[in-house]
């Protein structure tokens, strides 16, 4: 008896590597890289010491990142994507406090309080890292900004023409000393005075 000569289709397998990255792993190693900059800093920051953080092999790390310098950035650059909530309060004053009341949360942050300051050491050693700070911490704090000084122009509480990096240097500039270089508590109140006198020095 001959055997069928119809061919046999068999199963087809997924090439390898062709497995979709889980998010539920993708955000649990996001995670432990936060809470290795906080613990060790970058320099020291390891992919082993992220991956037993996030709970994970190594190799699920590589899979996503081929250094941990990729990873930071991408980070980063995600922090910088998200962007800074634009207040919209009626008035200068209330929209400078509303911005200083986030900044401060943000600064504040235990996390943030450690990363901030070693990623902006490391900016001076890797271009990389400066280019993703900078959008990070500048690009959308800047957007912020002009869109604060144009409301303030529209309703005549500033000149045409009002500098928005001088309005950011006002604004966010001495809570960032206070909080990040100088990391003292704020005094009680000290949110609405650095708002008054924002609004004043725009003002002059």
């Amino acid at each position: 008896m001959s055997a069928d000569p119809r061919p046999t289709t068999q199963p087809r397998r997924a090439p390898a590597g062709a497995a979709v990255l889980r998010e539920d792993v993708t955000d649990a190693i996001r995670t432990a890289v936060f809470g290795e900059l906080a613990a060790v800093g970058y320099a020291r920051m390891s992919i082993e010491g992220i991956a037993r953080r996030a709970g994970v092999g190594k190799t699920a790390v590589y899979r996503r990142w081929k250094s941990k310098l990729a990873l930071v950035l991408d980070l980063v650059s995600a922090v910088a994507a998200e962007g800074l909530p634009a207040p919209a309060t009626g008035s200068l004053y209330g929209d400078v406090r509303a911005l200083l009341e986030v900044a401060a949360h943000a600064l504040r942050h235990p996390v943030a309080s450690q990363v901030v300051p070693d990623l902006l050491v490391e900016a001076a050693r890797h271009p990389e890292i400066a280019d993703a700070v900078k959008s990070a911490l500048l690009d959308g704090q800047h957007g912020v900004a002009a869109g604060v000084v144009r409301e303030a122009v529209a309703r005549g509480e500033l000149p045409e023409g009002a500098d928005v990096d001088r309005a950011l240097d006002l604004i966010v500039g001495p809570l960032y000393w206070r909080l990040v270089v100088v990391r003292t508590p704020l005094p009680a109140g000290y949110l609405d005075d650095l708002a008054a006198s924002a609004v004043a020095a725009l003002k002059a």
